[in-house]
């Protein structure tokens, strides 16, 4: 860990020194507000109430930004429709005024998988970022309170929130719904509808039983991964991830939050940008490695660490799994879901283990103060109902769902990189089991995936070891969506004993399941990639435990293959807003450098280069 860390501090020490130039002398120059001409101001405070108006005059009162992902079709952002009277006011007896600063927009991958908006999905973390960006720049604020939970809502409010570093920011969470049809008869059902054997009522009966409230999915993948990584890079407060939206302690700590925000801008305690440094990312890495978390942080977390001037690598991922061992086991990993593993001990037990085990660094900053053993705590209500914290238990209170490092399920955090002739990709063998974690087999080479399904549909890959090649679904050809559809008809044959394995420069996120999966292959297809040249036949090797992905092909004749196949032509860019991302798909970086349309810092373009296909 400690020499992961001195590398990732050196080779980013240029770049990190100019973001922390940046941002100090933002700080140094004080609150904005103060400076701003007097027909801007009054535009600021137009709208107050006349209490309001008076403190946003002077600069005697910080204000706080609230920065909301607010709607009310998706269950985890619907809580957060009472959120702002609620901070406004926590706000205001803390010493401080707030305001709305503005809203960002919060799309659902489980609404959108398999559908031409998933296409929109990984760009909409940039379009957060940017309407975060544009939230915060009237430089009304001294402080932020930011609200998000889901996949890409909260990466990009904390790009967002980073070009912003002066400014002391909290992050808010909703917390998850109460717990629903388990989350194994759910994957159950889906696999029976793959294979005809039950309908779309029952599907739908299935699906409605397990996501059936306000509040993020129960499972753990990259909505849930979010919220713990929130909490261990110190922006949330201890043990605040987990707390369901209708518990009375959720209240309490939505108005800590606030509170929190608004004692450090009067303190002026350091901003965001101080917090997140190589410390708190290397922090992040090593828990979302030890939980088990989403490979969608493989793309967030570079991207977060580029907008703070830190240059996180896949081969810093790798590094850190060899150490960093597998401590729970949360859906898709394991039976349970986050309720249950925030009962077992939660992120309180997993701090306290690996800060013990000289896993973790303790020394940083967070909201809460210095020190990461803050977080070895557990929130509960005081007799007055506001929110206290006591220590974290030292055991967990379920082994089957979270265990101490002594006693892990696997020596090693399960997300692993591939590397070899067809390039350079990530997979997470936690839920894979040991037998299925190396395939070699001929290739099946698809350019859409629905495609694979009608192929999967008619028999046509029955009664054969396989490896899917799905291409074409990188950041530049398809803006890299999900591809969980694929899930179920893989699973049922493997369940035939078939042996199979997906290789795509596609996604497939925190959900990834049993099936050995290299996913985010770089570089991809549409780019010239060596995806574009694999054909039906082809010998692919897929080892997990040596990290290899190759190809079985002469290398002399590979080189002089063509590519075949083809990206989206752009009239078929066109519908469910895809004809508006067009600058996107043409500037986007590479999956492991975050998959970004934003420069690295000291970068004038993202670092790519881009050969047709």
């Amino acid at each position: 860990m400690a020499q992961v860390t001195e590398r990732i501090a050196a080779r980013s020490s240029a770049s990190r020194a100019a973001y922390l130039r940046r941002v100090r002398a933002a700080s140094e120059r004080g609150p904005a507000r103060g400076r701003l001409a007097c027909a801007n101001l009054a535009h600021g405070f137009a709208a107050a109430e006349p209490a309001a108006k008076a403190d946003l005059r002077g600069t005697t009162k910080p204000n706080i930004a609230i920065v909301t992902s607010y709607n009310d079709m998706l269950s985890a952002h619907q809580p957060y429709v009472d959120y702002p009277p609620v901070l406004k006011d926590a706000v205001l007896r803390a010493g401080g005024i707030a305001q709305v600063a503005g809203g960002v927009p919060a799309m659902c991958d489980g609404i959108t998988q398999g559908r031409d908006g998933m296409q929109l999905s990984l760009f909409s973390r940039d379009v957060i970022a940017m309407s975060a960006g544009i939230a915060l720049s009237h430089e009304m604020f001294d402080g932020a309170l930011m609200l998000g939970v889901c996949d890409k809502i909260v990466p990009g409010l904390l790009i967002g929130a980073l070009s912003f570093g002066h400014l002391p920011t909290v992050f808010v969470p909703a917390g998850p719904m109460a717990s629903g049809l388990p989350n194994k008869e759910k994957a159950h059902v889906r696999q029976q509808y793959a294979e005809g054997k039950v309908g779309r009522a029952e599907l739908l009966a299935a699906e409605a039983a397990s996501y059936h409230s306000r509040g993020t999915c129960t499972f753990y993948g990259t909505a849930n991964s979010n919220q713990l990584l929130m909490e261990v890079l110190g922006l949330h407060l201890p043990g605040s991830s987990f707390v369901n939206p209708d518990n009375p302690l959720r209240d309490a700590l939505t108005r800590a939050a606030a509170a929190r925000v608004t004692s450090n801008a009067i303190e002026g305690a350091p901003g965001i940008g101080e917090i997140v440094d190589e410390r708190a990312v290397v922090n992040a890495t090593i828990a979302l490695l030890a939980s088990g978390g989403s490979t969608n942080h493989t793309l967030h977390l570079v991207a977060i660490a580029r907008a703070a001037g830190i240059d996180l690598t896949w081969a810093d991922f790798a590094e850190l799994s060899t150490v960093v061992p597998l401590l729970a086991r949360i859906y898709p990993n394991g039976s349970a879901d986050v309720n249950h593993f925030h009962a077992a001990g939660g992120i309180g037990f997993l701090v306290r283990t690996l800060l013990d085990a000289g896993l973790l660094h303790e020394d940083v900053l967070t909201v809460t103060g210095p020190g990461l053993r803050r977080y070895v705590a557990e929130a509960r209500l005081d007799a007055d109902g506001a929110a206290t914290w006591v220590e974290a238990a030292d055991s967990s209170a379920d082994r089957d769902v979270l265990r101490p490092v002594a006693e892990p399920f696997a020596p090693d955090g399960g997300l692993r990189m591939l590397d070899g002739g067809l390039g350079h990709a990530v997979i997470k063998v936690s839920a894979v089991a040991e037998e299925h974690r190396a395939v070699t087999a001929p290739a099946r080479v698809f350019d859409d995936q629905a495609d694979f399904l009608a192929a999967f549909s008619a028999g046509a890959l029955d009664g054969q070891d396989f490896v899917a090649v799905l291409r074409y679904q990188g950041p530049a050809a398809t803006g890299m969506p999900e591809l969980h559809k694929l899930t179920p008809a893989l699973g049922v044959l493997q369940d035939r004993g078939q042996r199979v394995a997906l290789v795509t420069d596609g996604r497939m996120s925190g959900a990834s399941g049993k099936i050995p999966a290299a996913i985010h292959l770089t570089p991809e297809a549409a780019l010239g990639g060596p995806l574009a040249r694999v054909r039906d036949g082809d010998l692919v090797v897929l080892d997990s435990a040596a990290g290899r992905l190759d190809l079985g092909v002469d290398t002399e004749e590979f080189d002089r293959r063509e590519p075949t196949g083809r990206a989206p032509m752009e009239e078929e860019w066109s519908g469910t807003g895809r004809e508006l991302f067009a600058a996107f798909r043409a500037s986007v970086g590479r999956a492991d450098q975050g998959a970004s349309v934003f420069p690295a810092l000291g970068h004038s373009t993202p670092e790519v280069t881009r050969v047709p296909a």
